[in-house]
Order: C-alpha cells, then structure tokens, then sequence
C-alpha cells in the first residue's frame, strides 16, 4: 500500500551522487530510486558497494570515473560516511563535481563545517544536513526507504549558502518524508549531545554492568532494562567518530550527569554510615533518591507528546498475550473493532513463561470500557 507522500511529485531532480553505502546512504538512495531519481553509488568498501547496488540503491559511479561531462552532471551529492572523514570526503566532492549542491549527513557538524569552509573549494553549493534517523545495525542490509518518515532532518544554514542550494537540501529532506528543522552548527551539537549522544553513552554503560550480572539476575530482567539498554547494540565503530568528534557539547552534558550522580551516591553513603543501619527510611538517604526522582519527572514531561505536541497522560491497559502466531494482531483487532485507539504500546516478555504482557496506552475516558470490551473477548486483563 502506497504511503500518501509516496503520491506527492518529488522536487529532487537531476542525477544524484550518494558517497557511502551504509544505512543512511543506502536507505537515501533506495527512497530516490522508488521515485525514479537516478542515482549513483561510491563506497570505499567494494563489498558494502555492490550491496548497496543489489539491493536496489542504484549503479556504481566507477565506471564514470574519467568523464568529466558525468560529473559536471551531478546535481546533488550526498556524504554519508563517518563523521571523522566526511570533511575530506565533502571537500574531494565539492571539486569533482563543480555543479552539485553538496549535502552530507553526519551527525556532528561543527567540526566539518570549519574544515569545509577553511578548504579552498565554492562554499555556495556546501550544506551540512543530519536526518536524525537511525537504527542499532548498521549497514546497507539494514537499509530501509521509509527510514525517514516523519523524522526531523535538521538543516544547517551557514552565511556563505546560496538559497538554491539550501532549497536543494531541504527538498532532499522532505522528498524522504522528514520534517525540516532549521539549526546552526553549534546548536545543532549542543541539540544531539543531550538528546542523543549521551543516551547512547549511558546506555552503553548501564548496560556493561550486566557482563559479569549473575544469571539469577539476569533471569529477573524485565521491559525496563530492556528498553533502557536497547541501542547499547548500537555499531561502536561508527559511535567512536560521533562521540569523539562532538565531545565539548558531550563531555558538558556529561559533567552535569556526574554531578547529579555525585549528589545521589553521597545521599547513599551518608544513609549507609548512619546510625540507622539498613533501615529503608534513613534521612539523608531519601532526600537524595527523591531528588533524582523529581528530577527525571521534570525532564520527562519535557519530551513531545503523539505529533510533537504537548505530552498527554494516557490510562494503560495491561493485557496477557500468548506468545503464538497472531495474538497481539487479534488484540489490536479487538480494540478497533470497539473503537478504541492505541496511542502507545510496550510489550513485557516473561523470562520463563510463553506469554507476554501488552501495555496498551489508551484514552483515559475509554480505559474501562477498553479492559471490558478485551475481558468478554477472553483477554486476561492484568490490574495494576
């Protein structure tokens, strides 16, 4: 079934170059060529290259390699390599294609930035972009054309950019689907430390406390954990440039999470030196957990509710689901049949049982009638 801006006319046009076959470039590249763009490929990588290709992203660019009017040719070229040589990488790509606008699509600007417009190259054509988009693999496997649907792309905007080629890059964002969002570099870096960088730091961490966990306790692992430690898989290859390359914005970031850390492990070590011994209420103690608590509900109630608007409370639903095939697509149906929506949805796996537990985010004035309606079709409602 076609998607509705599947139907809308693409405003990208001309041959477009993607330099990196891994999942952004790939998954760029397999979007253009659904809506009949022409699209060449390079990777440094032979491998990742023809994968790329196999799958559909488009031809290989070698072949063009000595033709000059191929490359006068290229309207827009796509960097999609690892922050830590996509400056190089961009320069070499504003010389050998003297017409194309010139994207890429790190995820770390400032730096790449300042080397590009220290080079010696028509900085008019050069516009840093970053489709915050991802996914744990990486990789042209990994590719997929919708990646970006409805995700923000945010668009860099830099004194010497001409207006064809920020228009140019802002139709590349919204021919994939994105919603445009207008930053300067160093906004942009302070934005993805906070809400990107440090998350995937912190869940690295908190997740190599579970390598030397005993397996009693890892038997007790619930959605929690899960969800918590989710893009701890992410590729550390790709992650060493990231972090590294944006490490001010980062390591500030990080100062103030040590220092609520700090606050938290001192409450702790006051309440266990204290005369109170073990006692659950010690003072000192839950002064110190409750601020770190209040603190996250503060912050959580910041993060944008359903289309990016004002966060709304939703009533839960706890159902028991079997683990066989089309249970939680009976359970979904089971709702909409009564006319109720799902705003959100979690699923918690039980370690030792074939049955899972459906969090089922609903309206609060349709929670009861949705627990009914699922108990007269024979769901086990789970109170909480």
């Amino acid at each position: 079934m076609a998607h509705p801006v599947d139907s809308q006319p693409i405003a990208t046009a001309g041959r477009v170059v993607i330099i990196g076959s891994g999942l952004l470039g790939t998954s760029i590249a397999l979007l253009l060529r659904a809506k009949n763009v022409e699209v060449y490929l390079e990777d440094a990588s032979p491998v990742s290259l023809a994968l790329a290709c196999d799958l559909g992203g488009g031809q290989a660019a070698a072949k063009y390699a000595g033709d000059s009017d191929w490359h006068q040719s290229i309207a827009l070229a796509v960097i999609a390599v690892p922050p830590d040589v996509t400056a190089p990488v961009t320069i070499d790509a504003l010389k050998r294609f003297p017409n194309a606008v010139v994207t890429d699509v790190a995820s770390v600007k400032t730096p790449i930035l300042n080397a590009v417009l220290a080079a010696d190259v028509d900085h008019h054509r050069y516009v840093p972009s970053h489709p915050m988009a991802g996914r744990e693999r990486s990789g042209a496997s990994a590719a997929d054309q919708d990646l970006f649907r409805s995700r923000p792309w945010v668009v860099i905007n830099h004194p010497k950019a001409s207006k064809h080629a920020l228009l140019t890059v802002r139709d590349l964002a919204l021919d994939c689907g994105a919603s445009v969002v207008n930053l300067d570099a160093t906004e942009h870096d302070r934005a993805v430390a906070i809400v990107s960088h440090v998350p995937q730091l912190v869940s690295s961490l908190l997740a190599a406390r579970l390598v030397e966990a005993p397996e009693e306790a890892l038997g007790l692992i619930g959605q929690g954990l899960r969800d918590t430690t989710r893009i701890a898989n992410s590729d550390p290859r790709l992650w060493n440039s990231i972090i590294c390359g944006n490490r001010g914005p980062i390591s500030s970031v990080l100062t103030a999470f040590a220092k609520d850390l700090s606050d938290l492990l001192s409450g702790l070590t006051v309440a266990t030196d204290s005369d109170f011994g073990e006692a659950i209420a010690t003072p000192g103690c839950v002064g110190a957990v409750n601020s770190a608590m209040q603190a996250g509900n503060e912050g959580a109630a910041r993060i944008p509710g359903k289309h990016g608007g004002a966060p709304r409370r939703w009533s839960v639903v706890a159902v028991l689901v079997p683990d066989k095939p089309g249970e939680l697509g009976r359970l979904f149906t089971d709702l909409g049949a009564v006319g109720i929506n799902i705003e959100d949805f979690s699923m918690d796996h039980s370690a030792y049982q074939r049955v899972g537990t459906a969090y089922l985010s609903v309206d609060p004035a349709q929670a009861a009638e949705a627990e009914g309606e699922l108990a007269q079709r024979g769901w086990r409602i789970v109170k909480q």
